[in-house]
């Protein structure tokens, strides 16, 4: 009777099971189904042997047939609810039966640093020719627990996040692979220790160039806290997984314009859900994952141990094809890793010795191809293509100018830096040496005859009462003053936020938007300004160059609507996209710019502005140029692109570090609002950000810190100066100031790699 019994509480789970993917509709009559169950448990004992196993097995059969219809036609929702689910499989049953063995690290259950993060040193045998070779892993992972409130459902802090890069580095150092597994809704929106933001782009600012074969299996990836831990060679995605750039209900909070505190509609977070595109087979068709893996009918649950295999049998074929695309001779063996391709996992074993380990030159191959790999990401989901790239002539302009640079920044001047460094040594010990032999003889000099003082010379002429220069010099630095905001145009007074607080006086709006520029002079706050006058006001006059504006916004997903909305914005601007980018000048010095601007779309980032910001990270690593990204304004990923505009985030911070370690200067400004995907990475990886007063910086807004934590949060949570407390920024400037701390920053920040120093 009892094996009766747990096969009743089996079938009565595969109901309940049922129940939540389908939202607890009555869908297939389950709940005539589930009320059969809980007749059988009470009745339980007075059925025979043969009634008990008659009524189970006709119980089950219905309910195999309902789980096959729901398999046939499941619903990028339903996909979500599957992941969702705490009968979900989660990375302590991948640890427990995909490894041989383990250790975890950085605390184990609730005693860690964040549960919602798992760190383990593990081994993995595979089998070549027959005979068992055991390799060491490092297993990195969110854990969504099977209801554990503990792990946050698998959303990590930023001590979680930290945590992982720390064993990153433990991987790198020993020379191991690492195999990352993503179970996570999102990073938990926290502005505590380093801020979630700004430790998810150290993430992935690291992984851009870690020197190891990284693989990672995505069984839910939503938007940055997936990319957290998403940067890798080869992209497995379990096919009932998602993977999306925002969860369908906030798409759907977003695109209903549903206020705070009200219920989003069920049939509009349906919608959402497929319009996002998040499922495996809609990523592996943008090529944002390398490779699906298929798993049992509704997914894989925590004993289905013939998926597990099948995992294990594809990270490890996935670890040797990285590990063999960095081999000089790898035609064979790449052959044999295709054939086994699609072989069950019971026959995967590999006839090929393949180490893990690389040597210099083959890490090097390694790094190459994964930068090729994610600048290939999203080209296909905008139109027009970068100004280099067009026509034969272009293209050979840009060769020349590489082999120009090069030999003039790279080749002569550190040649030059080295003759000076030798001429310098020689000079040095030759006044020593001077020295030794002149002190004699200087001495008996002075014993002789007194030396005559040096009278100190005036170097500038003494101006006394009113007299004024003939020639008063003007500072180069100050603000051009070629453009007035078009706010000072209305006549009347507005009061300050801090009035009650710091007793500010009412400004009138023509000399608070002219001569002020939009700054109180009681207490300094910054009323917000079109990105216009920053474009008039900062830059040297006449020196903005536009390039790229040929690289136009699309709508690659076919998102209903917002093609009409795309065109708008393109109209309203006269942009083609959000992130205009350009040449200019600050008092002489060339420099490479690139604006997020709120005008359009809020200044979200999609393929178009990713790729344009990257055009600029390599124009300006070319030409031996400063880089400023100016944030005027962003709200983060374009949701309307799906996974093809958060894939913008690795893709544009390996850019970023690829200048930067050329010798690049690389400053990021913030002003107004700047939150969450592009500061979590290509903005927050910066060594050199700065906010303009009364900005606000982070990862997630109020509402949404709000709804996910349920606390509220503080007026200046997001404030720049708590962004400077945390670490995140290195300073506040005042936007009269702007121009002149920008000089300030380009003389003394940078390396000698930049064109203008010696």
């Amino acid at each position: 009777m009892n094996e009766r019994r747990k096969q009743l509480l089996k079938i009565e789970e595969r109901i309940n099971y049922l129940l939540q993917i389908k939202d607890y509709t009555n869908w297939g009559n389950l709940d005539v189904f589930k009320r059969s169950c809980e007749t059988l448990k009470q009745d339980f004992y007075e059925y025979s042997q043969e009634e008990l196993a008659g009524e189970l097995r006709k119980l089950s059969e219905s309910i195999g047939f309902l789980e096959e219809r729901a398999e046939e036609n499941l619903t990028p929702m339903e996909r979500v609810r599957i992941v969702r689910s705490a009968q979900r499989f989660s990375l302590k049953d991948i640890l427990e039966n995909v490894y041989e063995d383990y250790t975890e690290l950085g605390g184990e259950n609730d005693a860690n640093v964040d549960p919602a993060m798992i760190c383990a040193k593990a081994t993995i045998t595979r089998r070549i020719k027959g005979k068992p070779f055991t390799a060491s892993v490092m297993v990195i992972g969110q854990e969504t627990g099977h209801g554990e409130e503990f792990r946050n459902g698998g959303s990590c802090k930023p001590q979680g996040n930290e945590k992982a890069l720390r064993y990153m580095r433990v991987a790198e150092t020993e020379g191991i692979p690492i195999h990352f597994y993503i179970f996570t809704p999102g990073s938990y929106p926290v502005e505590e220790f380093s801020g979630a933001a700004q430790q998810i782009a150290r993430n992935i600012y690291t992984m851009s160039k870690l020197r190891v074969p990284m693989i990672s299996m995505i069984s839910e990836g939503g938007s940055g806290g997936a990319e957290a831990i998403g940067l890798s060679d080869y992209r497995i995605m379990a096919s009932h997984g998602y993977y999306s750039v925002i969860s369908p209900e906030g798409a759907a909070a977003i695109e209903g314009k549903i206020r705070e505190g009200e219920k989003v509609p069920k049939e509009l977070v349906e919608v959402c859900a497929d319009r996002l595109k998040l499922t495996a087979k809609d990523n592996l068709r943008r090529k944002t994952i390398d490779r699906i893996i298929y798993e049992p009918s509704l997914g894989a649950r925590r004993d289905d141990f013939a998926f597990f295999a099948k995992l294990r049998a594809e990270m490890l074929r996935a670890t040797d094809k990285v590990v063999l695309s960095t081999k000089s001779f790898s035609a064979l063996r790449s052959y044999e890793i295709r054939r086994k391709k699609h072989k069950p996992a019971e026959e995967e074993e590999l006839q090929l010795e393949l180490p893990w380990d690389l040597s210099n030159t083959e890490i090097e191959r390694l790094l190459a191809l994964r930068s090729k790999k994610y600048m290939a990401m999203g080209k296909e989901a905008f139109s027009g293509q970068a100004d280099q790239e067009e026509g034969v002539y272009n293209r050979a302009r840009v060769k020349t100018e590489k082999v120009y640079y090069t030999l003039r920044y790279d080749i002569m001047k550190g040649h030059k830096r080295q003759v000076k460094k030798v001429i310098s040594d020689f000079s040095g010990e030759g006044s020593v040496m001077l020295k030794r032999i002149t002190e004699p003889f200087i001495t008996i000099r002075e014993l002789l005859g007194r030396k005559k003082k040096d009278r100190p010379q005036r170097l500038l002429p003494y101006l006394n009462g009113n007299q004024e220069p003939s020639q008063p010099r003007l500072d180069p630095l100050e603000l051009t003053d070629t453009y007035t905001s078009p706010l000072a145009n209305e006549d009347k007074t507005v009061s300050c936020p801090n009035a009650e607080k710091r007793g500010c006086k009412d400004l009138w709006i023509p000399d608070l938007y002219g001569e002020f520029a939009g700054v109180c002079e009681t207490c300094g706050h910054h009323f917000p300004l079109e990105h216009q006058w920053y474009l008039k006001n900062i830059f040297d006059a006449s020196s903005i160059q536009p390039f790229n504006d040929g690289i136009t916004a699309e709508n690659p997903l076919h998102y209903t609507g917002f093609t009409e909305r795309l065109k708008k914005a393109q109209k309203k601007t006269g942009q083609r996209a959000g992130n205009m980018t350009f040449h200019a000048r600050i008092d002489g010095i060339e420099i490479v710019v690139s604006m997020l601007y709120s005008d359009f779309r809020n200044g979200t980032v999609g393929a178009a502005e990713g790729e344009k910001f990257c055009q600029a990270c390599s124009l300006a690593k070319r030409k031996k140029r400063p880089l400023l990204a100016y944030v005027h304004t962003t709200g983060g990923i374009r949701i309307q692109e799906g996974t093809l505009g958060v894939t913008q985030m690795p893709k544009c911070t390996m850019a970023v570090r690829e200048y930067i370690d050329s010798g690049g200067l690389y400053i990021v400004v913030y002003d107004n609002n700047s939150y969450a995907g592009p500061v979590a990475s290509f903005l927050g990886c910066s060594p050199y950000q700065f906010a303009i007063r009364s900005s606000r910086v982070g990862f997630a807004g109020p509402r949404v810190i709000r709804e996910t934590t349920a606390s509220d949060i503080p007026p200046d949570y997001h404030s720049a100066r708590n962004a400077l407390k945390r670490g995140h920024i290195q300073g506040i400037w005042d936007r009269r100031d702007f121009r002149k701390n920008l000089h300030k920053a380009l003389m003394t920040m940078g390396s000698h790699s930049l064109y203008y120093r010696q």
